[in-house]
């Protein structure tokens, strides 16, 4: 049986934190930034943790 292959985007994209969830960077802060405010714009520069919902999925495209 061959080894199971990781998503290469999505192990690039997704952390591992030492308690077992999974670190993510927040969308929506690529281009038109200038409609967006500066305050909206601070708050996606902070990193956050992939939801419940998803964990499952992240950790079998990141096999970790």
């Amino acid at each position: 049986m061959p080894k199971m292959k990781s998503n290469r985007g999505a192990s690039k994209s997704f952390k591992k934190t030492a308690s077992g969830s999974f670190k993510r960077k927040k969308a929506y802060k690529s281009h038109i930034l200038t409609s967006k405010t500066t305050k909206r714009k601070r708050s996606l520069r902070k990193g956050t943790l992939v939801s419940d919902a998803e964990q499952k999925r992240v950790r079998i495209m990141v096999q970790k």
